[in-house]
C-alpha cells in the first residue's frame, strides 16, 4: 500500500477528518529538539554543516516508478551534500510491516522509515516512543502551508492522556505520494468484446457479463498476499456510502456489522460465483496476477496508483485507469485511498535534523516533478502533472485523483481502524472469498474486532458512548 488540484484548494476537502488541535512548534516556533546539523539561513538546518553523516532508511518503495523515483532523489540529495551517504533498505509491504518494530526497537535503528497509518504501525510506534514528532520541522519547512491540513491530519497521533487515536495531535510523518483505488482497464481486451469505458456503476457491473460471454475474464484478482481483497472490499464498501465508512474507519459512524457491509461482501461473492474473478483468487499472488493483466489476461483489475508506472510500461496506452464509475453520469465519484506510507523520523536517531532535510527533499515541488515523470502520483502535484496529455495514463490518474479529492471522494483504509484490523479483515477476506463465511457472518467477524476497541476508546476519552 503504498499512495492518495491544483494543490490546497482542491485537496483541502479531502477525508474531512477534521481539525487537528494546536501543538507547539507547528507554526516554525521554538527550537527544534535535538539534532547535530548546525542551522542555516532563516533557522532552517543546513545538512552541508552536519560533518559525515551515514542517514539509514528503510522504505517499501521497490516497484518500479516509486523506485526510480527514490533512488533518482537520494542520487540527487547526496549530490547535493557530498558529506551525507544514504544507506537504504527496501523491503516490500509485507516485509516492512513484519520487520520494522524490531528494527526500530534494535541496537542500530534506522533514521529514517516509513511507516503505515492507523493503530497498527504508526499509532503503537508513537505510543512505544520510536518515532520523533515533526511539529517543529513542519513550521520551519512550512509544510504546513505546502500540504493540506486533510493531508497532513492522517499523520497525527495523540499519545498522551488515557487515549491514544490518529487524525489528531503531533505530527508524526509526512507523505510523498497520493494514492487511490482505482480501477484500471486495457482498452485492447474492452474494445474486442465490444465494451466502452463505462462511465456509471451499472454501466461497470453490466459490462462484466458481456466481458465473461465473450470469453474474456472480467476482473483481473489474486488474494494470495491477503491485503489486496482489502483494497477491492474497500472500494465496494465505498460505494454505499464512504463518508459513513471514512467515519466508521476514524473511530467514529456505525461500526461494520451493517448493510453497507454486508452488500458490498455480497458482491464480491457474487463476483466470484458469475466467474468474473479467477477461480483460484486466494491461491493467486498480487505480483502474478498483475502480470497477467498486463498479458491481455483480464479486461480490468481494481488496485492502487502505486501500480501505474508497471502496469504502463508493459501496456502503453492500451491502459486506461478512472475512480470506480459513479452511480449516475458525470456523477461523483468514491473511492478508497488517500496517500502513500508517511516517511518518519526514528526518536533515537543520531542525525534527526538531516532526516528531517532528507523528508523535506523528498516532499518538495521538484520531488513532485520528478514523481510525475516517473509515473508516480505526488500527493501534491507539481508543474510536470499539468504538462501531461490529459488522455494517457498518466493524465487520466491526475485528472482521476482531482476528481475523487474535489468531490471530498475518499475513504481511508480500512486497516487503520484498529491495531489488529488488518489481520481481522484479511482473513476475513479469504475466508469469504473461499466459501467459508456469507456476507452476514463476515460483518460480524469484523464489529467483533472493531466495537470492543472503540467502546474502550471512547470510554477512555469520556464521552461515555459506546460502539454497536
Amino acid at each position: 500500500m503504498s499512495s492518495r488540484v491544483t494543490r490546497r484548494s482542491l485537496l483541502a476537502a479531502a477525508l474531512a477528518v477534521g481539525a487537528a488541535s494546536c501543538t507547539p512548534g507547528t507554526d516554525g516556533s521554538g527550537a527544534v529538539a535535538g539534532g547535530t546539523a548546525p542551522g542555516g539561513g532563516n533557522g532552517v538546518p543546513d545538512p552541508a554543516k552536519a560533518g559525515n553523516v551515514t542517514l539509514r532508511v528503510w522504505d517499501q518503495e521497490t516497484r518500479g516508478g516509486t523506485n526510480a523515483e527514490i533512488e533518482q532523489l537520494n542520487k540527487e540529495f547526496q549530490e547535493r551534500y557530498p558529506n551525507v551517504t544514504i544507506k537504504r533498505v527496501s523491503r516490500s509491504f509485507d516485509d516492512l510491516k513484519t520487520t520494522l518494530k524490531l528494527a526500530l526497537s534494535g541496537t542500530t535503528p534506522p533514521d529514517v522509515v516509513q511507516a503505515n497509518q492507523g493503530y497498527p504501525d504508526m499509532v503503537a510506534f508513537v505510543e512505544a516512543g520510536l518515532l520523533a514528532p515533526l511539529d517543529n520541522y513542519a513550521g520551519i519547512y512550512e509544510w504546513n502551508t505546502r500540504y493540506p491540513a486533510t493531508l497532513l491530519n492522517l499523520n497525527r497521533v495523540t499519545a498522551t492522556g488515557a487515549s491514544r487515536r490518529f487524525g489528531t495531535g503531533r505530527l508524526y510523518g509526512i507523505s510523498q505520494t497520493g494514492e487511490f483505488v482505482g480501477l484500471y482497464y486495457n482498452k485492447k481486451v474492452l474494445r474486442s468484446a465490444g465494451v466502452e469505458p463505462p462511465r456509471t456503476w451499472a454501466e461497470f457491473t453490466d459490462s462484466l457479463a458481456v466481458l465473461k460471454k465473450a470469453g474474456e475474464l472480467p476482473i483481473q484478482f489474486g488474494n494470495l498476499d491477503k491485503w489486496p481483497a482489502i483494497h477491492t472490499f474497500g472500494m465496494l464498501q465505498d460505494q454505499h456510502g464512504v463518508a459513513e465508512a471514512r467515519d466508521t474507519v476514524l473511530g467514529g459512524g456505525d461500526g461494520f456489522d451493517t448493510s453497507r457491509t454486508t452488500k458490498a461482501a455480497a458482491t464480491l461473492t457474487e463476483w466470484l460465483d458469475r466467474g468474473y474473478l479467477p477461480k483460484d483468487a486466494n491461491g493467486l499472488g498480487y505480483d502474478d496476477a498483475n502480470k497477467k493483466f498486463m498479458n491481455g489476461q483480464g479486461a480490468y483489475t481494481i488496485t492502487g496508483t502505486w501500480m501505474q508506472a508497471d502496469l504502463k510500461k508493459r501496456l502503453g496506452d492500451d491502459l486506461g485507469i478512472m475512480p470506480p464509475p459513479p452511480a449516475t453520469a458525470g456523477g461523483k465519484p468514491v473511492t478508497t485511498g488517500g496517500q502513500g506510507l508517511a516517511w518518519a523520523v526514528t526518536s533515537r536517531s543520531a542525525h534527526p535534523e538531516v532526516a528531517a532535510a532528507y523528508l523535506d527533499f523528498l516532499t518538495s515541488e521538484h520531488a513532485a516533478d520528478v514523481m510525475t515523470e516517473n509515473g508516480v502520483l505526488p500527493a501534491v502535484p507539481g508543474k510536470a502533472a499539468e504538462a501531461l496529455d490529459p488522455d494517457s495514463p498518466d493524465g487520466q490518474m491526475v485528472r482521476a485523483w482531482r476528481e475523487l479529492t474535489a468531490a471530498d471522494g475518499l475513504a481511508p483504509y480500512l486497516d487503520y481502524a484498529t491495531p489488529t484490523f488488518y489481520d481481522t479483515t484479511s482473513a476475513a477476506l479469504q475466508n469469504l472469498i473461499a466459501g467459508r463465511t456469507d456476507p452476514k457472518g463476515f460483518a460480524r467477524k469484523l464489529q467483533a474486532d472493531y466495537g470492543p476497541f472503540i467502546a474502550k476508546q471512547r470510554a477512555k476519552a469520556g464521552s461515555g458512548a459506546s460502539a454497536r
